[in-house]
């Protein structure tokens, strides 16, 4: 992602470094299975979506996790804060939305997802805590940063009929799924 500071968070776009890591994904044989993707309405989000040749559908709840009460963190602030969000879900960090309410939220977004897709292979096209808040859900485990992604541009496989987590977190394109 472009990251800048004058930029709400919700409209940087895709890095040059992670477009060509997008371009990369989009041209792995699995791509060529989806039946539908779907994104956030974030614009890195949606660009990202759109390289996968699928013309994405978004959902607003895909979303991160609201921080507008703090917008734009210096990174080790950032991650300060986030440290927190997932350490005390049940509270909000600093005005943001609390972990456990952006988890309910997602998990409505992804079963609409499901419910709304032609059966076949679905991907997802969303942001690290959103996965993370996501995978800890489907593992029936409490909210925990130790289950973040390993970097930016990490995915894992979900079975769609059992909700059943298959991989574990996986930095794209390599090896995937």
């Amino acid at each position: 992602m472009t990251i800048d500071p004058s930029v709400p968070v919700p409209q940087w776009g895709l890095s040059p470094a992670g477009r060509t890591r997008a371009l990369a994904v989009a041209a792995e044989p699995w791509v060529r299975r989806l039946v539908g993707v779907f994104a956030s309405t974030e614009r890195k989000a949606i660009e990202t979506a759109e390289l996968l040749g699928v013309t994405p559908m978004t959902d607003h709840d895909l979303g991160e996790n609201d921080r507008s009460a703090t917008g734009f963190l210096p990174p080790d602030e950032f991650e300060r804060v986030a440290d927190e969000f997932f350490a005390r879900p049940h509270d909000s960090v600093r005005g943001w939305e609390r972990a456990i309410d952006a988890q309910r939220r997602i998990v409505g977004a992804v079963d609409r997802c499901r419910r709304a897709a032609p059966d076949g292979d679905v991907a997802i096209v969303a942001h690290g805590a959103v996965g993370t808040l996501l995978r800890c859900h489907l593992l029936g485990i409490a909210i925990d940063r130790r289950h973040d992604q390993p970097g930016t541009g990490s995915g894992f496989v979900v079975d769609r009929a059992t909700r059943t987590v298959l991989t574990s977190w996986e930095r794209l394109p390599a090896g995937w799924p």
